[in-house]
């Protein structure tokens, strides 16, 4: 069976920088956790990155969201903590401008792995993303998402997200 691990966005700017949040920082070893499980069980990991120009606030998430943050190159779009160190040189780093990655369905579509867990954040609007879009490259294949392991500065919506994949035969662990 193949497996894949996507960290979703775990980054600085969504842990304790321009959109950080009370508690984001407790996922950092369970989702270092997840990687050395999935790895000591031969499956692949896949890092996104929500990647953004200075001209960030131009764009149409800019203009929703006003908030400049996960800049390419600054410190903020960087792996929070010790997660850099877990990306290995056969790992795919995926830098997406937007919440889901068109990019990730190509990956998966070409892997076919039967299993696609996620991780990362923020549940309700990155995870959920390209948790569903997981399931439409991969339709036959067993989509997971661990609660424990993704957050939201907004519980309910964190719940709300969690509800939704449900509904789309995402397994929520």
């Amino acid at each position: 069976m193949s497996k894949v691990l996507i960290v979703v966005d775990y980054q600085v700017d969504f842990v304790n920088g321009a959109l950080g949040f009370e508690g984001a920082e407790l996922l950092e070893p369970i989702i270092i956790d997840k990687i050395e499980k999935c790895r000591f069980d031969g499956g692949k990991v896949i890092f996104t990155l929500d990647t953004h120009t200075e001209d960030y606030l131009n764009t149409a998430e800019g203009k929703k969201l006003p908030v400049v943050h996960c800049v390419d190159g600054s410190e903020g779009h960087g792996l929070f903590g010790q997660l850099s160190e877990y990306v290995l040189k056969d790992d795919i780093v995926i830098k997406k401008p937007s919440f889901g990655s068109l990019e990730l369905v190509d990956v998966l579509k070409e892997n076919n792995f039967d299993e696609v867990e996620l991780c990362g954040l923020v549940t309700d609007i990155c995870v959920v993303s390209n948790a569903i879009i997981a399931k439409a490259a991969l339709p036959e294949s067993r989509v997971v998402v661990d609660s424990s392991a993704c957050a939201s500065f907004d519980k309910s919506a964190h719940e709300a997200a969690l509800k939704v994949m449900k509904s789309v035969q995402i397994d929520v662990l």
